[in-house]
């Protein structure tokens, strides 16, 4: 049976933390984090609960001293319904399923092999955010757009965040 922790966190806000800046996240501590994972220090993926709200292939990032975060995204932030500075109940274990890719950016990835290759180096959480941010589109234009804007931004060695602000500044 895998580990599981199980504790109170108050939801807390970066207010300049340079590109962690505005993120909600919970302190995850060092005790907790050990038990969960003890082979390393770097960040790993865990699944679980906040409150009742079921959480899946969300990265715990280290901050020094011992001490993990989780960072707490706006989709879980709508489903939390909780302001920043209320205590909520956490309940975790290491995620170790593999992190799946829009089967479509990879085929088009097939196509450009410099987008492939930088696409491939960049970590495996950054791959996700591409490939999530195509599987949210809600309509068959949306996703075609962004699966362009997203091997453009990759053939230019974009990572995700370049590549959305690109997108802007082009009106894409």
């Amino acid at each position: 049976m895998k580990p599981q922790v199980t504790f109170s966190a108050v939801l807390q806000r970066f207010q300049q933390m340079g590109e962690k800046t505005g993120w909600t996240y919970v302190v995850v501590p060092e005790k907790m984090s050990l038990q969960l994972h003890s082979a390393d220090r770097k960040g790993y993926r865990v699944k679980g609960w906040l409150n009742e709200v079921a959480i899946a292939q969300v990265a715990l990032l280290p901050m020094g001293e011992g001490e993990m975060i989780l960072p707490v995204n706006a989709a879980m932030r709508k489903q939390l319904q909780q302001p920043v500075g209320a205590t909520i109940q956490v309940r975790l274990s290491k995620d170790e399923t593999e992190l799946t890719i829009a089967a479509d950016l990879l085929a088009c990835l097939e196509d450009e092999p410099e987008a492939m290759a930088f696409f491939q180096s960049l970590a495996a959480s950054h791959r996700k955010y591409f490939s999530k941010w195509i599987d949210d589109a809600k309509t068959d234009a949306t996703r075609t757009k962004r699966l362009v804007q997203a091997v453009e931004g990759l053939k230019r060695k974009m990572d995700y965040g370049t590549m959305i602000r690109w997108g802007r500044e082009q009106k894409l």
